[in-house]
C-alpha cells in the first residue's frame, strides 16, 4: 500500500497524491475574470477593520467606468442625511485604509502601484461534500479528464443557489496563496466606488483581531469601536431594511462553538456577549438575520460552520488557465513605470521594447514549459515571478535593503505573518515555522542529493517520521490541507507525474537555507548537548539556591567545591551545543565554492533562465539528468538570512535568529569564506561571490572580504544594471586599490560607466574591451580620466566603436590626465580624422609610454603625423599601428624608426629588415584573440600580405637561424589562415 493510501486512512482529508490531483483538477477552469486587485498573497490581519494585506485602493480598470460617488439609497432604509453622510464618510475611509501599499509593494515603484489592473483569480462553486471527500483515483490523468466545475462570479456569490433559494451566507476557502484577501480587498473597494449597488453598507472585520479580546461587548458597540463615524446608523441595526453585508476575513482564527451549551442564543444587537458568541449568532441568522454575510477561511477550518448555515460554498481556484497568468503579467510589467523612474542611460521606446521583450518571453516560456504555469497556479507566485523580473530588469541602483532574499522574505511575510498552523492548538506553532521544519527539511535533504524531484516515500520521511501524538497528526493535516501547496507542486514533466517538485526552484534553496540557519540540522550529540544543558542550567540554579541558603547557616568547606562543580555542566553542555554555528558556516562555504559548479552561469542569469526560459530548441526529455541540478543559491539564501533586516522579517514570522547566533556564525565564516575566495575565481563565481557578500548585508565582513581581492575578472559576465550596483556597492564598502578590474565583454554601456565610477577611480588595470562602448561611453570615460583621484594606468578600450567623435572624448582625457601609461585603442573605428584628433593633444600629456591604435583604418599620412607628435614626446615609446591601410612605402619608413635614435618603437608588422621582429608573437596573439570580432576578410588579406612578406625577408637572408625563426612564424600564420578559411577559428 502506498504511503498517499496509508494516509488516507489515517487522515480521512485525503493523501499528498490527492492534493496533486485537487491541485490540476483546477487548472482546467477556462474562464478569465479581469478587476483591480492587489497583492496575491495573503498577510496578517492587524488593522482595527481589516487584515493589513487587505490594505488596497481601486486600481484602473478594463471595464467601463462606474460612477465614483456613493450609490443612491432608498428613503425606507436610510432615514436622515447623517446616516447618508455617516456611509459616505465610511466609504471614503475604508477606500483610503485598502489603498495603502505595503512595503513589499512600493520599493518597486509605480509598476507595483494599485492604480494597475489586475486579474481575479477564478471562483469555483464547490460544496461540503466536495470538500471532505477525497479523490475516488490518485492519478494526475484522472484529474486532468474532470469536466469543468462551474465558476462563479464576485458580484454573483449571493445569487440564488440551484433550489432557487436566496443565498444569504457565503463562505469563501482557499488554500495560502490563492488570492483570499485580494477579492476581500476587490468586493470592499468595489462597493467603496459604487460597484456593488445591491449593498448599502459593508463592515469587514478582521477574525484575527476579533480573536484578541473575550471581553463582553454588543454588536453596536463593536462596530462603532471599529469605525466610529457610522455611530449614526449603528441603531438602525435590526429596525430597518438597511442592505448591508458583513465580512469575516480569516475565520480560522476563531474557535467557534455552534451548541447551545458552548454559545446562547443571542438576538439584541445591545446586549454584550463575547466576540466569537457574536459571530456564532450572526452565521446561525439569529443576529441580524437579514444582513449578508461573507467568510473567508482555509480549507481546513470550512467544517467548522455547520452546513445548515452556509448557503454557498465558493473556492478559489488562483489562476487555472495560462491565459491568466500571461494577462496578469501582461499588466504587471507593461505598464509606464515598470522601468524605474530615473530612466537615466535609456529612452523611453528602449525601456519600453525592454518591457514588451520580457512579456513576450515570459508568455512562450508558459507555453512551452508547463512547471512554471503550475507554479504560476497561484497568484502569490505570479506577484513574486513580476517582483523577481523587476529586480532583475529594472535595478538601476540597488538600495541597501532590496536583496533577492529580502524578496523571498518578504514574500513569505506577505503570506505567512501571524499566521497560526492551528488556532484550537494550544501550543499556537508558527505557520511559517511549522513549514520551515519539515518543508525545510525536504529541501535540504534535495540540495544536499541534488534533486529537486520527491516520491511519496521522501514525503512520508520527513513529514511523518517524527508523528507521535494525536496533536501532531492534527496540524499535519491542517499543513496537509491549507499550505502543503503553496509549497510543493505535481511534477509536469513526462515520466515523472507521481512526484513533486517545489513551486519555484529557489523556494527548495531559500528553505534548505533557513531550515540550516534555524539551527535545524543538528548531529545527535548537538541535539542530547542542547537538552541536557537546559536541564541541568534549570536544575543547578535551584540547587545552588538552595546551597547558597544552607552554606549561611551550616559554614560547610565543600560547598563551594560543588557550586563551581555545578556550574561547569551548562558551560561544558552549551559547547557542544554551540559548535553548529562553525558547521553552519563550514556548509556555507562548502557550498559556495564547489568546483563541479565553477563554470555554470551566475546564480543572477540561473533565475532569469529559470523565468524566462532559454531561448532555442528545447532538449529531449530522456536527456535529463538529476546531476544539471544546481544549487548555488542555497548558499546565498542562507547569508541573506543573517542579515539584520530579514532576521527582523523572519521573528515576525516565528522564526527566531538570535543576534548572538548571527555574530559566532559570521564569526566562523571569516575562517572559511574569506580564505577560499582568495584561492582564485572564475568571473561567474566571483559574481556569486560578490553577490553573496551584498546579500549578507554586513559591511564589516564585506570590507574585509573585499580588501584580500586584488584582481577582480569579471570577464564574460553579463553585467546587467543589477550587477553593476551589486559591484559597485560591495566594491564600496572599502577605498583600496584596486590592481586589475578585468571587465572584459561584459554589455557595458554609459549607464554602467556611470554606476560604476567610484570603483574604476580605484583601478590601476582597467580593461574595458568588446563591451559596444561608443561616444557617450567615452564621455563618461574622460571625467573618469580627469578626475584628479583616477589612478587608472593601463586601459584598453580594443573592440568599441568609439568613433571619430568619442576620439575627441579621449584626447581630451590624454591632455590632462597624468595617471595613464598604456592605452589600446585596437579597432575602435577612429580612422585618419579620430587618430589626427588624438594627435593634436597627445602632445600635452605627460605620462603615456604606450599607444596601440592597431586596425584603425590608418593611412600614411595620419600614422605619420601621429609618430612625428610622438617622437617627440616625453615618456611613449611604443606605438602599435599593425592593421592598418599603411603603403609599403610608409611601413618602410616606420620601420626606419629605432628607439635609441628617434625615443620611438613602432610595430606595424612581424618583420624588422632582414630578422623577425621581436613582437611577432604578441601581434600574432592580439590578432588570435580578436578574430571573431574583427572583418575575417580583410584579415584574410592582411595575413596574406604578412605570409609574403615573411617569405620575402627570409630568402633575402643567409643567416641559418633567422630562417629557421622565419620558418616557425610562416608556419603559424599558415596555420592561422588555414583555419580562417575553413571557418574554424
Amino acid at each position: 500500500m502506498s504511503w498517499a493510501l496509508q494516509c488516507q486512512s489515517r487522515l480521512p482529508r485525503g493523501s499528498w497524491t490527492w492534493l496533486r490531483g485537487s491541485l490540476l483538477e483546477r487548472r482546467e477552469t477556462r474562464r478569465a475574470y479581469l478587476y483591480a486587485a492587489s497583492l496575491p498573497g495573503e498577510p496578517c490581519a492587524h488593522s482595527p477593520c481589516s487584515c493589513r494585506s487587505c490594505v488596497h485602493r481601486q486600481g484602473g480598470s478594463q471595464e467601463p467606468p462606474a460612477q465614483t460617488t456613493s450609490p443612491r439609497h432608498g428613503p425606507g432604509a436610510l432615514r436622515n442625511v447623517a446616516s447618508s453622510e455617516a456611509i459616505k464618510k465610511h466609504q471614503k475611509t475604508l477606500s483610503a485604509w485598502f489603498s495603502h501599499q505595503p512595503n513589499e509593494e512600493r520599493q518597486f515603484g509605480p509598476s507595483f502601484s494599485l492604480d494597475a489592473v489586475h486579474v481575479d483569480p477564478v471562483i469555483r462553486e464547490s460544496s461540503l461534500e466536495e470538500i471532505l471527500k477525497p479523490s475516488p483515483d490518485l492519478t494526475i490523468q484522472h484529474q486532468l479528464q474532470q469536466p469543468c466545475s462551474r465558476v462563479i462570479s464576485l458580484q454573483n456569490l449571493f445569487d440564488v443557489d440551484a433550489c432557487g433559494r436566496q443565498v444569504k451566507t457565503v463562505v469563501l476557502f482557499g488554500t495560502v496563496g490563492t488570492g483570499k484577501s485580494t477579492l476581500i480587498k476587490k468586493m470592499v473597494v468595489d462597493w467603496c466606488h459604487g460597484r456593488l449597488p445591491q449593498f448599502e453598507l459593508v463592515i469587514p472585520f478582521s477574525c484575527e483581531d476579533l480573536s484578541q479580546s473575550h471581553s463582553p461587548i454588543s454588536l453596536r458597540r463593536l462596530i462603532t469601536k471599529k469605525y466610529q463615524h457610522l455611530r449614526d446608523v449603528v441603531p438602525m441595526l435590526g429596525t430597518s431594511n438597511l442592505r448591508m453585508l458583513f465580512i469575516l476575513n480569516g475565520l480560522e482564527r476563531l474557535n467557534l462553538d455552534f451548541r447551545l451549551a458552548g454559545t446562547e442564543l443571542c438576538c439584541d444587537p445591545n446586549e454584550p456577549v463575547p466576540p466569537t458568541a457574536i459571530v456564532v449568532n450572526l452565521l446561525r441568522k439569529y443576529l441580524l438575520p437579514e444582513a449578508n454575510i461573507i467568510v473567508t477561511t482555509r480549507p481546513s477550518a470550512v467544517r467548522r460552520i455547520p452546513g445548515k448555515f452556509v448557503g454557498r460554498y465558493a473556492e478559489i481556484c488562483g489562476f487555472s488557465d495560462t491565459n491568466l497568468q500571461k494577462l496578469y503579467f501582461e499588466m504587471r510589467l507593461s505598464q509606464p513605470g515598470c522601468a524605474g523612474e530615473d530612466g537615466s542611460g535609456t529612452s523611453p521606446g528602449s525601456s519600453s521594447g525592454e518591457q514588451d521583450n520580457l512579456v513576450e518571453m515570459l508568455s512562450r516560456n508558459l507555453e512551452r514549459h508547463n512547471q512554471i504555469a503550475a507554479a504560476c497556479f497561484l497568484p502569490s507566485y505570479c506577484w513574486l515571478v513580476c517582483t523577481t523580473l523587476h529586480f532583475l530588469y529594472f535595478t538601476k541602483t540597488v538600495p541597501p535593503s532590496q536583496t533577492l532574499t529580502g524578496i523571498y522574505t518578504s514574500f513569505l511575510r506577505l503570506n505567512f505573518s501571524g499566521e497560526v498552523l492551528d488556532s484550537a492548538d494550544p501550543n499556537n506553532i508558527s505557520m511559517m515555522k511549522y513549514a520551515a521544519k519539515t518543508v525545510g527539511k525536504l529541501a535540504h535533504e534535495g540540495v544536499m542529493s541534488r534533486k529537486t524531484c520527491f516520491s511519496e516515500e521522501d514525503l512520508k520521511q520527513c513529514f511523518e517520521v517524527e508523528m507521535k501524538t494525536e496533536s501532531e497528526l492534527n496540524l499535519l493535516e491542517v499543513f496537509r490541507s491549507d499550505v502543503f501547496r503553496f509549497f510543493l507542486t505535481p511534477c509536469v514533466q513526462p515520466g515523472k507525474e507521481h512526484t513533486f517538485v517545489f513551486t519555484i526552484p529557489a523556494m527548495q534553496e531559500y528553505l534548505a537555507a533557513l531550515y540550516v540557519v534555524l539551527g535545524e540540522k543538528k548531529t545527535l550529540a548537538q541535539r542530547v548537548g542542547k537538552e541536557l544543558s537546559e536541564i541541568f542550567g534549570k536544575v543547578s540554579e535551584d540547587i545552588v539556591v538552595v546551597l547558597n541558603i544552607i552554606s549561611k547557616v551550616l559554614p560547610l568547606r565543600f560547598l563551594p567545591v560543588l557550586l563551581n562543580l555545578l556550574k561547569i555542566f551548562p558551560r561544558y553542555f552549551s559547547r557542544l551545543s554551540g559548535k553548529d554555528r562553525d558547521t553552519i558556516a563550514r556548509t556555507m562555504a562548502e557550498e559556495m565554492f564547489k568546483e563541479e559548479d565553477y563554470f555554470n552561469d551566475d546564480v543572477l542569469d540561473q533565475i532569469n533562465s529559470s523565468i524566462l526560459g532559454t531561448e532555442g530548441p528545447m532538449r529531449h526529455p530522456d536527456e535529463w539528468v538529476s546531476d544539471d541540478e544546481v544549487f548555488e543559491l542555497f548558499p546565498i539564501f542562507m547569508g541573506g538570512i543573517l542579515s539584520r533586516r530579514n532576521r527582523a522579517i523572519l521573528e515576525q514570522l516565528g522564526c527566531s535568529i538570535k543576534n548572538l547566533a548571527a555574530f559566532e556564525i559570521a564569526k566562523a565564516m571569516k575562517k572559511t569564506i574569506i580564505r577560499n575566495s582568495r584561492k582564485g575565481l572564475p568571473p561567474s563565481e566571483l559574481m556569486d561571490y560578490l553577490f553573496f557578500l551584498h546579500e549578507f548585508q554586513n559591511e564589516r565582513f564585506t570590507a574585509e572580504a573585499i580588501r584580500s581581492l586584488q584582481t577582480v575578472n569579471l570577464s564574460s559576465v553579463k553585467m546587467t544594471p543589477l550587477k553593476c550596483s551589486v559591484l559597485a556597492s560591495v566594491m564600496g564598502t572599502t577605498c583600496h586599490e584596486v590592481e586589475e578590474l578585468n571587465l572584459t565583454s561584459c554589455n557595458l554601456d554609459a549607464s554602467s560607466l556611470r554606476t560604476l565610477f567610484p570603483i574604476l577611480l580605484r583601478c590601476k588595470a582597467l580593461y574595458l574591451q568588446l563591451n559596444s562602448l561608443g561616444p557617450d561611453a567615452c564621455k563618461e570615460i574622460r571625467d573618469l580620466l580627469l578626475h584628479d583621484k583616477c589612478v587608472v594606468s593601463n586601459l584598453r578600450l580594443a573592440n568599441n566603436p568609439v568613433g571619430e567623435q568619442g576620439a575627441q572624448f579621449l584626447a581630451e582625457a590624454l591632455a590632462g590626465n597624468r595617471s595613464l601609461t598604456r592605452l589600446s585603442l585596437l579597432h575602435t573605428s577612429l580612422g585618419d580624422r579620430g587618430v589626427e584628433v588624438v594627435a593634436q593633444h597627445l602632445a600635452k600629456n605627460q605620462h603615456l609610454q604606450e599607444l596601440n591604435l592597431g586596425y584603425n583604418s590608418l593611412t600614411d599620412v595620419a600614422a605619420l603625423e601621429l609618430v612625428e607628435v610622438a617622437k617627440k614626446h616625453a615618456t611613449l615609446n611604443t606605438v602599435h599601428l599593425y592593421f592598418n591601410d599603411i603603403s609599403e612605402e610608409g611601413k618602410r619608413e616606420l620601420h626606419a624608426l629605432r628607439v635609441d635614435r628617434d625615443g620611438i618603437r613602432v610595430l606595424v608588422f612581424l618583420t624588422a629588415g632582414t630578422d623577425v621582429s621581436d613582437y611577432w608573437s604578441n601581434i600574432l596573439s592580439i590578432v588570435h584573440k580578436n578574430l571573431p570580432f574583427w572583418d575575417r576578410e580583410r584579415v584574410r588579406q592582411h595575413l596574406a600580405l604578412i605570409l609574403q612578406d615573411l617569405e620575402s625577408s627570409r630568402r633575402q637572408t643567409a643567416n641559418p637561424w633567422r630562417k629557421a625563426k622565419f620558418l616557425r612564424v610562416e608556419t603559424e600564420v599558415k596555420r592561422m589562415l588555414g583555419k580562417l578559411q575553413h571557418g574554424s577559428l
